[in-house]
C-alpha cells in the first residue's frame, strides 16, 4: 500500500460562546468539556474573557488600556481516509486549536499558531488501552518497544502533507501541562514573552511519545505565571514565531490549565528555582468555570476503545504495512 492512499480532510469551526461539540469531537478535549451542561455558555464566555485579558497583559506595549487585542479560536478537525479500503469512510485523527489575533487599533487580523491543545483518538488508544493491557499483571511498569510509532508517523505524515501546507503557514506548537512526577529546575535563560526557562530532571513518557511525532520540548514560565508550560515544537521555538503568535498560545493554553489544573496553574504561590508540580496542592484558587475532572479520565478509556474498534483493528494489516514502509 502506498502512502498517498492516506488522505486528510481539514475542517474548522469557531470556538466561541455559541460553540457546541460535534459528534466526532473527543469529549475529553479541553474545549469540548467546557461546552457541556447547564453552565456551557457562561463557561465559554468566561474562558474567552480570561484568554483576552491574559493576552493584553502580556502584549502590554502600545496598549495603555489593555484592550488592544482579542483572540479568536478555531477548532481544527482532521479526518483521515484510508484509500479505497474504507468505503468512503473517514476516521477522526487529530483535533487542535488555531489562534487568530485581532488588533483593534489597526483593525487587522493576524494569523496565530496552530496546535495549542492537542487531542487524538489514537493517543487515547495508546495510553488508555495498549499501555494498560501491556502492564496488566506485571510487577514492574514497562512500555512496548514500538509504543507511539504508528501515531508519530501518522502525525509527521499529516504535518508534511499538502493538506497541512495549504491550510497553515507554520509548523504546529502544542502546549501542555508540566508533569506532576518530575522536578523542574530554573535556568538562567529568559525570553521577553515565554519567560524563564526550566529544565526537567528526566525525560517523561509524554516527551518520548511526542519525540516520535517529530517534536522537541522546552519548558517556560511566562511573566506573572505561577508554573512553567511545556511547549512542543519543530525547529526553533524562540525565533520561528513572533511575540504575538507566542502570546496567543500562552494566553489560550494557560487559561485552559488554570481551569483544569488549578492546583498547579492557579496556585497562590509561584514556582521557585526547584519546582515539583503538585496536584494535591490545596493553596490554589478556583476559576468560575465548571468542570468534571473525574469524568474526563474515564472518557479517555472509552475513546481509546473507540479507536481500537473503528481504526486499529479494522485496518491493522494496512497500518502495519504502511508504518513499516514509512520513511520519516
Amino acid at each position: 500500500m502506498m502512502s498517498n492512499d492516506f488522505t486528510f480532510a481539514i475542517n474548522s469551526i469557531s470556538f466561541d460562546e455559541n460553540y457546541r461539540p460535534s459528534d466526532n469531537t473527543r469529549i475529553t478535549t479541553n474545549f469540548a468539556n467546557l461546552a457541556r451542561g447547564e453552565s456551557r455558555q457562561e463557561n465559554l464566555r468566561n474562558t474567552l474573557k480570561m484568554i483576552n485579558n491574559r493576552f493584553n497583559a502580556l502584549a502590554h506595549w502600545d496598549n495603555p488600556k489593555g484592550d488592544r487585542y482579542s483572540v479568536e479560536l478555531e477548532i481544527i478537525s482532521v479526518d483521515m481516509a484510508i484509500g479505497n479500503q474504507g468505503n468512503g469512510q473517514t476516521f477522526p485523527t487529530i483535533e487542535v486549536l488555531k489562534t487568530n489575533i485581532v488588533d483593534h487599533k489597526i483593525n487587522k487580523r493576524i494569523e496565530g499558531i496552530v496546535g495549542n491543545n492537542f487531542s487524538s483518538y489514537v493517543r487515547d488508544y495508546d495510553f488508555s488501552v495498549l499501555l494498560l493491557n501491556h502492564n496488566k499483571g506485571q510487577s514492574k511498569f514497562s512500555v512496548p518497544d514500538d509504543f507511539g510509532d504508528l501515531h508519530g508517523k501518522l502525525f509527521k505524515f499529516f504535518v508534511n502533507s499538502d493538506a497541512y501546507k495549504q491550510n497553515f503557514i507554520k509548523p504546529p506548537v502544542i502546549c501542555l501541562s508540566v508533569s506532576d512526577n518530575k522536578i523542574y529546575h530554573q535556568t538562567e535563560n529568559q525570553h521577553p514573552v515565554l519567560g524563564v526557562e526550566y529544565q526537567p530532571n528526566e525525560s517523561s513518557l509524554t516527551e518520548q511519545y511526542f519525540k516520535k511525532m517529530g517534536l522537541q520540548v522546552r519548558y517556560f514560565m511566562p511573566p506573572n505565571s505561577v508554573a512553567p508550560l511545556a511547549f512542543f515544537f519543530v525547529g526553533d521555538l524562540l525565533n520561528d514565531y513572533s511575540n504575538l503568535e507566542l502570546i496567543g498560545t500562552i494566553s489560550t493554553m494557560e487559561t485552559f490549565q488554570k481551569i483544569y489544573r488549578a492546583e498547579i496553574y492557579n496556585a497562590n504561590a509561584a514556582a521557585g528555582k526547584r519546582y515539583k508540580p503538585n496536584l494535591q496542592n490545596s493553596d490554589h484558587s478556583l476559576t468560575q468555570i465548571v468542570y468534571d475532572r473525574e469524568e474526563r479520565s474515564k472518557l479517555a478509556i472509552k475513546q481509546g476503545e473507540f479507536a481500537e474498534e473503528h481504526f486499529i483493528k479494522p485496518y491493522q494489516a494496512i497500518l502495519e504495512q504502511w508504518s513499516a514502509n514509512y520513511a520519516s
